[in-house]
């Protein structure tokens, strides 16, 4: 591709990114118009004598909005709260969005988040840390990044939620069309009661003295179902990875361990428990809490053994192109700089999806564009919220221009 070209797509793609700030700047207007609408007609219903027609009017401002917007009342009522949350709670984010730094599915995102927190100084580290990477990934990393935020900055409280979910653990059977329903997987209807009644029928069985609610047997009991044999030992043979930090694995603080590819966290202790350390199945990888370093082996062959190919996958959980969020166990094990000169190790290898394999050069320690964009290559997830950057940000391959 000539300069010229490159230069053209540039300009193109530079093109889109100000669409993109324009559109993020038009959903501003419109919240905005919403909510100098519903405040104005307040402070004038207000100003009404009989407390039965305030009450009635003020339902029809939502019910205004609406027509005039093609929303229904709930969606008025949703986007109307979340601008509220941000507005109060994260002026600077309110400020990206008027800007059209960030658009309206990531701000509603951080509402979500600023209506999880419970104290004042854990808005102040979301307001000033949750731009600068909302505006540079996408709404699903952006919504990753956020959990592990709550995770981080509110451990006690979120561990206690956790708990509370855990309590509230079930088995149901969702009915649906053409006789079908649901049952964690998709089962004819017949199968799905069937199977809800054996787990009814054996979780009552176990007796009065069983502190469990019947949910949580049946629960309990389907997961057995699911991962053991009859003679009650692990039948999978799998690998499932979490990792967590050394200060929480040694009990020096509370924590959460994460799943490889970030895409679920729970309490530490969940996978501490004396019955999962004698499970095979599970691999907890302890981690440096800045590199979220794992490997330190080098190799003298050109392919990976399956020790190093499993530490891949779990401490890189999906492919290492900016914003690729395909499972490592689907990736090839690629050398960031190529074998011999590059060695066999943790370090100089990641995984890459194929089709992001295919575009890589060697070479160049950025991803850069055919539009001349230079992009970190780490994903989303593998960055903590508010901790240095890690090598894995200084580390990226180049997208060739003839692909």
């Amino acid at each position: 591709m000539s300069n010229h070209e490159c230069a053209d797509d540039e300009l193109e793609t530079g093109r889109l990114t100000e669409l993109a700030r324009v559109q993020a700047r038009a959903e501003a207007r419109a919240i905005e118009a919403m909510i100098g609408y519903r405040d104005a007609e307040y402070q004038r219903i207000a100003g009404l004598d009989r407390p039965l027609m305030r009450q009635v009017e003020r339902a029809v401002v939502v019910l205004e909005i609406g027509q005039a917007m093609g929303l229904s009342e709930a969606q008025v009522h949703g986007r109307l709260a979340s601008a509220d949350r941000v507005r109060e709670h994260t002026p600077r984010v309110w400020l990206a969005f008027h800007d059209g730094t960030i658009n309206e599915a990531r701000m509603r995102e951080i509402s979500s988040t600023v209506d999880m927190l419970q104290r004042d100084d854990s808005y102040i580290r979301l307001d000033q840390s949750v731009v600068a990477y909302a505006e540079s990934h996408t709404v699903s990393e952006l919504r990753r990044w956020l959990r592990r935020f709550v995770d981080r900055v509110e451990t006690d409280l979120a561990l206690e939620r956790a708990e509370q979910a855990r309590e509230r653990r079930r088995v149901d059977v969702r009915h649906g069309d053409d006789g079908m329903a649901t049952l964690l997987a998709g089962l004819t209807s017949p199968q799905a009661a069937a199977a809800m009644k054996r787990l009814t029928v054996e979780a009552k069985a176990m007796g009065a003295d069983d502190p469990r609610t019947l949910a949580q047997r049946q629960a309990d009991l389907l997961a057995s179902w699911l991962t053991n044999n009859e003679d009650g030992e692990t039948s999978i043979h799998a690998h499932i990875a979490v990792k967590l930090s050394a200060e929480t694995f040694t009990g020096a603080r509370d924590g959460f361990a994460e799943s490889a590819d970030g895409s679920w966290s729970c309490p530490a202790s969940w996978v501490l428990s004396p019955d999962l350390v004698a499970n095979p199945i599970w691999h907890r990888l302890i981690v440096d809490p800045v590199t979220d370093d794992v490997l330190a082996h080098q190799y003298l062959g050109r392919l990976a053994p399956e020790s190093l190919k499993l530490a891949l996958l779990f401490r890189d959980g999906v492919c290492q192109a900016p914003g690729c969020l395909v499972p490592a166990d689907r990736c090839d094990g690629d050398h960031r700089q190529p074998w011999p000169d590059g060695p066999t190790s943790g370090e100089n290898m990641w995984p890459l999806c194929r089709r992001h394999h295919i575009l890589k050069g060697h070479r160049i320690i950025q991803w850069v564009l055919p539009s001349g964009r230079t992009v970190d290559a780490e994903p989303a997830h593998r960055q903590p919220p508010e901790s240095p950057p890690s090598r894995m940000e200084h580390r990226t391959a180049h997208l060739l221009a003839n692909h």
